[in-house]
Order: C-alpha cells, then sequence, then structure tokens
C-alpha cells in the first residue's frame, strides 16, 4: 500500500499519489467549519446567520470520511446551529431561526445519502472481484495450530489494496507469509496473486525461508518483464516470512523484507516486537545491491499468539494524525485465541480512526495450543 498506484484503466491521466498530510488537513475541514460557525455565532451582529458554517460541514465530510464520521458531523452541526440560535436569541424571527435549523438538518441528511453513494461506486467490479480472490488465500490450518485471518478493505475511494497472506504446512514445518504490494487496483492485486502463487510452491520445495524468498523475487521479476507502464520497474512488496519447523514446536523463524514487524503475544500478557537483527529490502529490489536478510530465530512459548499485520494497521491515524502503535495498544492484554485477538485489534483500529481504514488492513494470527 504505497503511493504511487497505477495509471487509471481506460487510458485515463495519471493522479498524483494525494500526501497524507494534505489528507489529514483536509479532513479537519469540517470541524474547522463548525468551530467557525460557532465563532462566528457568538461574536456576529444581529442580523448575520451561522448557518452556512454549519450547513457546510457534512457535505465536505461524506466523500472523504468513514459514515460514522460523516454522521458525527451532521449531528454537530445541527445541534450546533441549535445551539447558535439559543445563544443568540430568536434570530430576525422565530420562523427565520426555524428555517436555519432545518436548512442544515437537510443538508446533513443529504449529507448521510451522499456518503452512500461515493461508497458504492468505489470499486470497479474486476477489482472487487480480483480482491474477493485475493483474500480467499487461507486453507485448513494445521491441526497443531490455531490460526486466523482477517482482511479489510479502505475506504473505497482509495482503490483496492496489494495486501495479502497465507499459511502451509509443508515438509519443512508450517510456513506463512504477510505482505503488501506497492501501489493499488488491479496492478498491485494481480502482483499479489503472482507473490501468492509463487509462495505455494516455494514453500514446499525450498529448504529456508532465504530460498523462498528468492523464489519470490524471481517470480515478481518475471512479472515485471510482462508487465507494461512505466511504473512496473518500481514495483516491490514488503513480506514477512515465517517458519515453524516440523519436529521443533517452540522454535519461531522470521525473515522479514521490509515489513512491519509481527509481534509475539504472551498468555501472561507479556508482547515482544520481533524486531529483525538484519533486515532486507523489500522484495523486488535486489537490482539495487542491498541486503537481503537473514532469518531470526525465538522462542515460541506453548500459549503465545504470533500477530502479523500490515501498515494499514501501524499507519492508521486518528483525526488529529497520530498513528496507531500495535505494541502500545496490546501490551498487558490477555487473548484466549486468535480470532479474538484479531476481532479486538481490527475493533480498536476502527475506534482509532473513527470508521472505515485510510488503507487497506491484512491481519494474520497463530497460535500455539498449551498443551503441546
Amino acid at each position: 500500500m504505497r503511493d504511487g498506484a497505477a495509471p487509471p484503466e481506460g487510458g485515463g491521466e495519471r493522479r498524483a499519489p494525494e500526501s497524507p498530510a494534505v489528507r489529514r488537513l483536509v479532513g479537519r475541514v469540517p470541524l474547522l467549519l463548525i468551530i467557525g460557525g460557532l465563532a462566528f455565532g457568538m461574536a456576529a451582529p444581529p442580523g448575520c446567520t451561522a448557518a452556512p458554517f454549519f450547513a457546510a460541514a457534512p457535505p465536505v465530510a461524506a466523500p472523504l470520511s468513514s459514515l460514522r464520521t460523516t454522521a458525527l458531523t451532521a449531528l454537530a452541526a445541527t445541534f450546533g446551529e441549535i445551539w447558535t440560535v439559543v445563544y443568540r436569541g430568536a434570530a430576525p424571527s422565530r420562523g427565520a431561526a426555524v428555517t436555519e435549523v432545518v436548512l442544515v438538518l437537510a443538508v446533513s441528511l443529504l449529507a448521510l445519502a451522499l456518503h452512500r453513494v461515493v461508497r458504492a461506486g468505489g470499486h470497479p467490479a474486476a477489482v472487487q472481484e480480483a480482491a474477493a480472490a485475493q483474500r480467499a488465500v487461507l486453507p485448513t490450518p494445521p491441526a497443531r495450530l490455531a490460526v486466523a485471518a482477517r482482511y479489510r478493505g479502505a475506504r473505497a475511494a482509495s482503490g483496492t489494496g496489494g495486501d495479502l497472506y497465507a499459511v502451509q504446512d509443508t515438509p519443512h514445518g508450517v510456513r506463512l507469509i504477510v505482505g503488501d504490494v506497492r501501489g493499488k487496483g488491479l496492478p498491485a492485486v494481480a502482483s499479489a496473486m503472482t507473490v501468492l502463487g509463487a509462495f505455494r510452491e516455494a514453500a514446499d520445495q525450498e529448504a529456508s525461508l532465504e530460498a523462498v524468498a528468492e523464489r519470490l523475487e524471481r517470480a515478481l521479476e518475471r512479472e515485471r518483464e510482462r508487465g507494461e507502464g512505466p511504473d512496473r520497474s518500481e514495483d516491490f512488496t514488503t513480506a514477512l516470512l515465517a517458519e515453524l519447523p516440523a519436529g521443533e514446536p517452540s522454535v519461531l523463524r522470521v525473515l522479514n523484507r521490509g515489513h512491519p514487524a509481527p509481534l509475539l503475544l504472551a498468555p501472561d500478557g507479556g508482547l515482544r516486537e520481533l524486531l529483525p537483527a538484519e533486515p532486507g529490502l523489500p522484495l523486488g529490489m535486489s537490482a539495487v545491491g542491498g541486503r537481503t536478510g537473514r532469518p531470526d530465530e525465538t522462542f515460541f512459548p506453548a500459549g503465545a499468539l504470533l500477530l502479523c499485520f500490515t501498515d494499514g494497521v501501524s499507519a492508521a491515524r486518528d483525526l488529529f494524525g497520530r498513528s496507531y502503535h500495535p505494541p502500545g495498544r496490546l501490551r498487558g492484554g490477555r487473548f484466549p485465541g486468535p480470532d479474538v485477538l484479531l476481532d479486538t485489534l481490527v475493533e480498536d483500529v476502527t475506534r482509532h480512526t473513527g470508521g472505515e481504514p485510510a488503507d487497506d488492513l491484512a491481519l494474520l494470527a497463530v497460535q500455539r495450543p498449551m498443551g503441546e
């Protein structure tokens, strides 16, 4: 989910990536309009009205925000107008005051309808179908592990991203991947499918995680050679490869290729961030001659949970631009299983952002049973 989406289909002009700072600034406009309306209503001379400030806030929020944020903006604008009318006493007339309140309420309802229209028309059908196929990649988990996954799409206007995950029981042990393809739309989904297909084959055949990563590199390189468009030479995929070796239930190996570090949550509420000792560059960047990294080995205690996620989680921002911090939010929590952990995390990210995420979220959790 990097900036630099592929050109729009149909030969349209390519839009420049939208700056996160600009997105945050625009997202605060409805709040500023409501504050401005309150200030104007308190300071303006008789005969002036603050209704235009309040009426403008919900339509601005509708295409930019989640349904929850749009609804809260509509309520704040309506009650702000009511409070202003009460504070100022009767406007030029009681009828005029009622008209102003009804105007703001009507515009607020229209903004909610606008939100539904914008969200309904966000994704082309082909992208939706490809995204559905992209997410249907979690097989029956190995008997000795509990596995859960979640995929939550971004706001429709953001486009479908290339988040991916898979778990596979192999002759070498249980292997998994969580990744994030640069860009959005069908090219990103196609690259995600390439990575997943190569992982399915390489995870069974290769003896080490480094060899699996090399196979993924070659698959991306072949796709790049067949691809079209000026940005295909810059494609890359951050990825986290992990392995629970056969016959070694308490061992966990992790190879990090430019991806957010996973978390290891202990049954007693303890938490460790598995930062790589030697981080590698994302897949698809070997041509620059950088590090490919090496696996780190750590103890995987019985009952512990391994949590892997894409940067749609760690980069999720609230209204004030503060990023979500998974280690700080989850430390001290006790989760009986991977499904509970992922449901809790998705709900917490939703509360943090105030609704739908601005970027795709892919989550994968694996638990080693207590009795093993």
